[in-house]
């Protein structure tokens, strides 16, 4: 079983407790433990353990989903873990994805010609290689003419 905060590494920390007949369960690998908890006994940590899974609000900084929606910021790393699932659907509805692709530019038909020059570089090495002097010959015109939109007219 994966941590329930990190969601990385496994759980070595599991800690079960009912309360007025509610069952309250916890995993948690011993790096995250240690970091937020301490010892597993202190009465005091109960309010701690609840707000693990967003009950209260983040166990790191304290701040709230309720805080989120209405500043829009979050209090610190640790909320992107606590309010992951909820921010999910929402980082999807303004970005349109969940994953960093980067950002490309002004720069993104160079990058893409760039890209496409590599490759042919390694094709005429391999045509080359293979004494395919006739397919060399037309990688090597196809490079030029991609040095020559990138440099500007230049040999590069």
């Amino acid at each position: 079983m994966l941590c329930q905060h990190c969601k990385k590494k496994p759980a070595s920390v599991n800690y079960y407790e009912v309360v007025d007949g509610n069952k309250f369960e916890c995993h948690l690998c011993s790096f995250c433990y240690a970091g937020l908890y301490g010892e597993l006994n202190d009465k005091l940590n109960h309010g701690k353990w609840a707000n693990l899974f967003g009950v209260d609000g983040c166990p790191v900084c304290g701040a709230t989903y309720a805080d989120y929606e209405r500043t829009g910021l979050l209090g610190c790393a640790g909320c992107y873990d606590v309010f992951h699932e909820k921010l999910i659907p929402v980082i999807r509805g303004i970005q349109g994805k969940t994953e960093h692709v980067g950002k490309v530019g002004k720069n993104a038909d160079n990058f893409g010609l760039r890209i496409q020059l590599k490759n042919l570089q390694e094709k005429l090495e391999d045509a080359l290689r293979e004494k395919n002097f006739r397919e060399a010959d037309r990688l090597n015109r196809q490079i030029n003419a991609i040095k020559k939109s990138l440099h500007g007219g230049g040999n590069g």
